[in-house]
C-alpha cells in the first residue's frame, strides 16, 4: 500500500510539471530559437547543430592538417634539393672529364628551365591578383600583323640576305669545280699508275742473311689512352716483329686516366719484358697536348738519339710481323726521304652500313689520293699511324707540336716545306678496326675544323715569310 501511495504522489507531481512546461509563457526562457537566413523553416535539426566548442576544435583540426601538409611539402622539397646536390657533386668527382662536362651542361639546362618556370608562375600569380586580363587579338588584327611581318621579311631578304647568299653560292660553285678537276686529275693519275705499273723500289731487301749490325736501330711507339679492348693485340703485334731484338725498342705511351686501364697495360708490358723483348711503359703525369704531347714527351728521352727511325702505330692497329722489313729498306740510299706510309686494311669493313661507307671513303683516299701524290710529287698527308719516320727529319722540322689536334698533317706539311720527301706503299697493309658507331661524325668535324685552322696558320706564315714555320 505504501508503494502505491508513493507512486500516486509522484504521478501527481509529474503532471504538474508537465503542465508548467506546456505553457507558452515559460518557453521564452527555457528554449533558444536559432533561425537560419538561408531556409524558411524556423526549426533546426538537432543533428546539424554545432556548439562553439565543437567549431573551435574543428578549425583547430583543419589548421593542424594544413600545417602538417606544409611541413611535409617543405621537408620533401629540402630532401629533393639535397639529393640533387649530392648527385651533382658525385658526378663531378666520379665521372670522366667528357661525361662530367656534358652532365654539367645538362644540369645547367635543367636549372634554367626551372628558373623560367618559377618566373612564369610568379608572373601568372601577379596577373591574377592585379586583375590583368589578356584577351586574344581579333582575326582582322592578326591577319594584318602577319601581312606586315611577311612584307618586312621580304624586304630584309631581298636587301640584306640575298646578296651575301648569292656570293656564297658562287664561291661554292667555284670550289666544286676545283674539286671536280682535282678528282679527274687524280683518277687519270691512278689509271696511269696501274697501266705503267709504277711503284716505289727498295734499294735492299732483308732476307735474314745479313749481320745484326746491318739492321738500323728502330724505335716503335704505341700511343694509347684508355684502350681496354685492343691494347693486347697492338702490343703483341709490335713485339713479334721479325727484327733483331737488340736493334729495336718498343715504347708503350699510355695516357690513360683510369687506374685499372693503366694496370692492365703495364701488366701486358711486363709480360713481354719477361720474354726478352725490349719494351718500355711510359705514363705522363701532366697529360697536355693530347697525342702530339704524348709523342713529343717520348721523343725527348735521352736514349732516342741512338735510334735512326721511328715507327708509329695507334692502339687499334696490328701490323704484320714483316712490317719493318717491308718499309725500312726504302730509306737505304735516300737521304732526303722522311716518311714511308703504308695502307690501312679494315678487318670489319662489312660489319654494318657505317663501316662500309668508311671503307669506300678511305679506300679512295689511299688508292687514289695518296698513291698518286706519292708517285708524282712525293708528298701527301701523314695518316698519323702505320708509318715510319726518319728521326732526323722530325727534328729538323721542329718535332711534334701541341698547337693542333691534327698533328699528323701539321708535321707532314712542315717536313715538306723543309724539303723532305715521302713514299707511299700501297702493297703493304696494316690491319685495323673501323669505328662501328656514330662517334666518327664528331671526330670528322673536329679534324676538319682543326685542318682549316692549320691551313690558315700556314697561309699566314707563308705570306709573311718572317718566322720559321
Amino acid at each position: 500500500m505504501s508503494n502505491q501511495a508513493q507512486n500516486h504522489e509522484f504521478q501527481e507531481w509529474w503532471n504538474k510539471q508537465r503542465g508548467f512546461l506546456d505553457k507558452p509563457d515559460s518557453t521564452a526562457f527555457l528554449t533558444v530559437e536559432i533561425s537560419n537566413p538561408t531556409t524558411s523553416d524556423p526549426t533546426v535539426d538537432k543533428g546539424h547543430t554545432r556548439s562553439a566548442r565543437q567549431l573551435s576544435w574543428l578549425w583547430l583540426l583543419k589548421f593542424q592538417q594544413l600545417a602538417t601538409s606544409l611541413a611535409w611539402l617543405t621537408n620533401g622539397s629540402v630532401y629533393l634539393l639535397r639529393t640533387a646536390n649530392r648527385r651533382i657533386a658525385a658526378s663531378r668527382t666520379d665521372s670522366p672529364s667528357d661525361s662530367s662536362a656534358s652532365s654539367r651542361r645538362l644540369y645547367r639546362i635543367i636549372k634554367l628551365f626551372l628558373l623560367l618556370v618559377i618566373l612564369l608562375l610568379c608572373f601568372e600569380l601577379a596577373a591574377y591578383f592585379k586583375g590583368w586580363h589578356f584577351s586574344p587579338p581579333s582575326m582582322e588584327s592578326a591577319e594584318a600583323a602577319v601581312e606586315r611581318a611577311y612584307a618586312k621579311w621580304l624586304e630584309i631578304r631581298a636587301g640584306y640576305l640575298a646578296p651575301p647568299l648569292q656570293s656564297l653560292t658562287n664561291v661554292c660553285i667555284v670550289l666544286f669545280l676545283i674539286q671536280s678537276v682535282d678528282r679527274v686529275v687524280l683518277m687519270l693519275g691512278c689509271f696511269w699508275i696501274k697501266f705503267r705499273k709504277l711503284r716505289p723500289v727498295a734499294a735492299v731487301e732483308y732476307d735474314g742473311s745479313e749481320n745484326v749490325e746491318d739492321y738500323p736501330m728502330v724505335l716503335v711507339q704505341i700511343p694509347m689512352c684508355n684502350e681496354r679492348e685492343v691494347y693486347q693485340q697492338s702490343i703483341s703485334a709490335c713485339c713479334v716483329q721479325d727484327w733483331p731484338k737488340e736493334r729495336m725498342l718498343i715504347q708503350v705511351l699510355d695516357d690513360s686516366d683510369e687506374l685499372d686501364a693503366q694496370l692492365l697495360i703495364k701488366a701486358e708490358v711486363q709480360k713481354w719484358q719477361q720474354r726478352g723483348v725490349h719494351i718500355l711503359y711510359r705514363h705522363r703525369l701532366i697529360r697536355t697536348g693530347y697525342k702530339a704531347g704524348n709523342l713529343k714527351s717520348a721523343m725527348n728521352c735521352d736514349y732516342v738519339k741512338d735510334y735512326e727511325f721511328v715507327a708509329i702505330f695507334d692502339a687499334d692497329f696490328q701490323p704484320g710481323p714483316d712490317f719493318l722489313k717491308k718499309t725500312i729498306p726504302y730509306f737505304k740510299g735516300k737521304d732526303d726521304l722522311a716518311l714511308v706510309q703504308t695502307r690501312w686494311a679494315f678487318v670489319n669493313k662489312d660489319e654494318n652500313l657505317l663501316t662500309r661507307l668508311q671503307n669506300i671513303n678511305l679506300s679512295f683516299h689511299f688508292e687514289v689520293e695518296q698513291q698518286v701524290n706519292g708517285v708524282f710529287i712525293n708528298f701527301f698527308g701523314f695518316n698519323g699511324t702505320a708509318g715510319v719516320w726518319r728521326i732526323k727529319a722530325l727534328e729538323e722540322c721542329g718535332g711534334w707540336l701541341e698547337r693542333t689536334t691534327v698533328e699528323d698533317m701539321d708535321i707532314a706539311v712542315r717536313a715538306h716545306l723543309c724539303g723532305w720527301k715521302f713514299i707511299y706503299l700501297n702493297d703493304v697493309k696494316s690491319p685495323m678496326r673501323l669505328t662501328r658507331n656514330s662517334n666518327i661524325a664528331g671526330i670528322q668535324v673536329q679534324c676538319s675544323c682543326s685542318a682549316c685552322a692549320l691551313l690558315t696558320h700556314f697561309v699566314q706564315r707563308c705570306l709573311l715569310a718572317r718566322k720559321r714555320i
